[in-house]
């Protein structure tokens, strides 16, 4: 993605109803029911590294765990995961320091793509795996 693009996205709401992750509602409804991240966990019943990476987009939650969370924050289960029906607003406040959003939109993208070479190189691993046992 070129910066230029990047500059295109922010312009003025990087974060709004129409570009917001899963991770973004989520973290946007926990703080709406002013809830941390470790309240959450112990009241789901799973670890402060699983709610992190729900937030970070690192993984997704199993369907009873995404039924609670909706319960919990008082917005519905299609809300989290794609934006329609009831959940909280997310229109973006004003940016406090100019160029923050387009930092944030870069760093975003640079997650993603973290997250798809990780899962590239594990199934090559796989595969390199499955090629070495055929010649053992």
């Amino acid at each position: 993605m070129t910066e230029e693009t990047i500059l295109d996205q922010t312009d003025d709401n990087w974060f709004g109803e129409d570009v917001a992750t899963f991770g973004d509602r989520l973290a946007a409804a926990r703080n709406n029911a002013s809830m941390t991240q470790g309240q959450l966990a112990r009241r789901l019943g799973v670890k402060l590294t699983t709610v992190k990476g729900w937030e970070d987009d690192i993984s997704e939650p199993r369907a009873n765990k995404l039924q609670m969370m909706a319960g919990l924050l008082n917005v519905s289960v299609g809300w989290l995961l794609i934006g329609e029906g009831e959940g909280v607003d997310l229109t973006p406040e004003e940016e406090a320091v100019p160029g923050l959003d387009a930092i944030l939109v870069e760093m975003r993208d640079l997650r993603t793509d973290l997250k798809l070479k990780l899962d590239q190189m594990a199934r090559l691993e796989k595969k390199l795996r499955l090629k070495l046992k055929d010649i053992g």
